[in-house]
């Protein structure tokens, strides 16, 4: 498997849908369209294969320019597609496309830093990173900078953000090095809404002169302060049965709510001390500061917003439970979080 670099769309792939795409590319490939403009907005889309709605918005923002001119040059990378052919996040014998560009030994990792230095090299006017979640939550940008850009990009999506730096090993992480960067969590796959948001952000970032670069003051900021994994040795569930830990059915309707100390988040087996394993920014484990057990019953030991619930075993298991965070204020910036996070021991 290698990178296929490309310089105009294949015949007829505006007709596919992302499980079809197998059908005319070979695996992750980065097609430069030239646009009235530079340097190019890069778009990822398909980072995880069960996640359309960057495809979709990609491939009908197209198709309204079909004989003319972008109004900007255009970098599209489209991912996982034998994931997405599958309609899953990833195959079994597959890393998370989100988790390569750091550098590593697999394939999958060499064209993630061929991506890396070929936009670096080219110059990009932002990057975003379309994303969809399998639970309920709002439409939401992710970013890893406090840059007035960054959080204005951030705005122009959604009025609802999470500043995150953890997993740095994720797509935004690698390019803020050199560009402006957002991820954008568009609701769940194949819902309209989602797709028509879509398709009016890139929209916008293409008819673009300049980025923004006025600090905006009406986000929802929030801030991750740990992620929340289920350890491959508790066997899980949400509904009755032998299980070490029990899930309550409508977390994912918790999602983006503050949440008191106290809250219910499941039920646990008798015996068993940490089933969840919490990390936080440093990988730290923090489950303490977060969870508490009395008797069966696992509570929240503290107020926190929850992020990314979902009832989806699979996804659970390949990515994490949930995050958790707390709300920012504003002005925004690194140092108005310094206070809540623990020092390093």
């Amino acid at each position: 498997m290698k990178l296929q670099i490309l310089t105009e769309l294949p015949q007829g792939i505006g007709g596919l849908a992302a499980h079809q795409l197998y059908q005319v590319l070979d695996g992750p490939t980065l097609i430069h369209l030239r646009g009235e403009c530079e340097p190019p907005l890069f778009v990822s889309v398909l980072l995880h294969g069960n996640e359309i709605g960057g495809w979709d918005g990609a491939r009908a923002l197209l198709d309204r320019y079909a004989g003319r001119t972008l109004p900007r040059s255009l970098s599209l990378l489209i991912g996982n597609v034998e994931a997405a052919r599958f309609r899953v996040r990833m195959l079994e014998n597959q890393p998370d496309y989100n988790r390569i560009w750091r550098g590593g030994d697999s394939l999958e990792a060499g064209i993630a830093t061929e991506v890396t230095k070929e936009m670096r090299r080219r110059g990009v006017f932002a990057s975003i990173d379309v994303h969809n979640n399998t639970g309920v939550n709002p439409h939401y940008a992710v970013v890893t900078q406090m840059h007035p850009a960054t959080l204005r990009l951030a705005r122009t999506f959604s009025r609802v953000a999470v500043y995150v730096r953890q997993p740095d090993t994720t797509q935004s992480r690698a390019f803020e090095d050199f560009c402006t960067t957002i991820a954008v969590e568009s609701g769940r796959p194949g819902e309209q809404w989602g797709t028509d948001h879509v398709i009016n952000l890139l929209e916008t970032c293409l008819r673009w002169d300049a980025l923004p670069q006025s600090m905006p003051h009406d986000l929802d900021l929030y801030h991750t302060v740990a992620r929340v994994k289920v350890p491959d040795d508790v066997h899980f569930g949400f509904s009755p049965g032998n299980l070490d830990l029990r899930l309550l059915g409508e977390l994912e309707h918790l999602n983006f709510q503050e949440l008191n100390a106290g809250t219910l988040v499941g039920t646990v087996r008798n015996g068993l001390d940490r089933p969840l394993l919490v990390t936080d920014d440093d990988g730290r484990d923090v489950f303490d500061d977060y969870f508490e057990l009395k008797g069966d019953k696992l509570r929240l030991a503290k107020a926190v917003v929850p992020s990314m619930f979902t009832d989806n075993v699979r996804i659970i298991r390949q990515d994490c439970l949930c995050y958790l965070m707390e709300r920012v204020s504003a002005p925004y910036s690194p140092d108005s979080m310094r206070s809540r996070t623990r020092p390093k021991k």
